[in-house]
């Protein structure tokens, strides 16, 4: 649900903004409301999920992803958009939270580093087939039968979940909803040192692929002037190095750690960024130059997220609905502050896209440099070293 909501729609910017009377900087604001309202919707759901068990508030964000799906399909400005995006979102991420929650449930900590690896490639099917769809539909029929269509998805799921998705949590009536514990629970997660560093060095190095989310549909459709079809497939061309990268990252973890493999990752991901950078000033990249710089960022990010993710949930069990709630947050916090940074600038370049990946890059090495100083004799610690078995 959050891959095709977000990538759906983005062909159609440049309609969008003709059809509502202002600008695709002003359509890129749709998005970012979108992702403002994961990061608070992932909050919500995380209490709610421990409490309830796992399914019954999916079907609440399933109902309520499905009304303001309409909603968007009914906008007539652009305000109205923007607003029915963020309650979309609010929707969608309860199937987002439920999904992490469940792979800390059902599988042992050992394993969860190929499972998050397995849940991208899923995840990552969906961008390739998203903008590709959303490309022709919004040639053929208008922008907006791309959220009717999104609100039919959402129905569908919700039977699959009816039907098919057995309940792995059962509901725990001792869990209290009340402010102060429930701001207790999520304050011992957050210092929990193995925890913040993997999760917030995560998230920063995940907003490159937000960075350029955001940026490209003015990249390739306002910069280099490609068509909405053709961009729907350099943005599944791009998605195969993200998805190919988190596949290449099960392989790697039956010979070393997950820590190794995040520092080398991450190192890659400054050295490429910065040459990204390099390359957009000079405006010697071109459209191909520009495809294969952003293609190897996304592989980076295909590596380093599965396995802070496993690191970051590894020392929780019975609170996980609470752990990934706050797990998706920073990655969705961080990732709209970078797509509202990335509608301020005006630059009609790539040099916005690749100097927030590079700043990204950067501060996320930094972070797991400095946190993990903290990790050293957690409890935590002894269960980290599970990606070499």
């Amino acid at each position: 649900m959050g891959p095709f909501s977000i990538d759906m729609y983005l062909p159609g910017f440049p309609d969008i903004a003709r059809s509502l009377h202002t600008s695709p900087e002003n359509v890129a604001l749709s998005l970012s409301s979108f992702f403002i309202g994961i990061s608070a919707g992932q909050l919500l759901y995380g209490p709610l999920l421990d409490k309830y068990g796992r399914k019954p508030p999916l079907y609440a964000g399933l109902a309520l992803y499905i009304v303001a799906s309409v909603g968007c399909y009914l906008s007539t400005s652009i305000e109205m958009l923007i607003a029915m995006r963020f309650i979309q979102a609010v929707g969608s991420c309860a199937a987002g939270v439920a999904s992490i929650a469940m792979v800390r449930d059902i599988f042992p900590v050992k394993d969860n580093a190929k499972v998050f690896a397995l849940l991208i490639l899923v995840l990552g099917a969906s961008p390739m087939i998203a903008p590709t769809v959303g490309g022709y539909v919004t040639t053929a029929f208008g922008w907006q039968l791309i959220f009717l269509i999104l609100a039919v998805i959402a129905v569908l799921i919700t039977l699959a979940v009816f039907f098919f998705l057995p309940e792995s949590y059962k509901a725990d009536p001792s869990y209290s909803l009340k402010p102060k514990p429930i701001i207790n629970g999520f304050l011992g997660v957050i210092k929990t040192p193995q925890f913040y560093t993997y999760a917030l060095s995560g998230g920063i190095a995940f907003s490159g692929l937000f960075a350029y989310i955001s940026s490209s549909p003015l990249v390739f459709m306002e910069v280099f002037k490609v068509t909405s079809k053709t961009y729907g497939w350099i943005f599944a061309l791009l998605s195969v190095g993200f998805i190919g990268a988190s596949q290449v990252n099960s392989l790697l973890i039956k010979k070393y750690k997950s820590q190794q493999i995040v520092n080398v990752a991450l190192i890659a991901m400054v050295v490429i960024s910065a040459a990204f950078v390099v390359g957009s000033m000079q405006n010697v990249l071109g459209l191909v130059g520009t495809i294969v710089m952003i293609f190897l960022v996304l592989c980076c990010v295909g590596i380093i997220s599965p396995n802070t993710s496993a690191l970051a949930l590894a020392p929780f069990e019975k609170n996980a609905g609470t752990a990934s709630s706050l797990l998706g947050a920073f990655q969705m916090c961080i990732g709209s502050v970078v797509s509202v940074g990335v509608s301020l600038f005006k630059s009609q370049s790539s040099v916005p896209m690749s100097v927030i990946m590079l700043a990204a890059s950067s501060i996320a090495l930094l972070v797991l440099i400095a946190g993990r100083k903290n990790i050293k004799g957690s409890v935590a610690a002894k269960d980290s070293a599970f990606a070499a078995h």
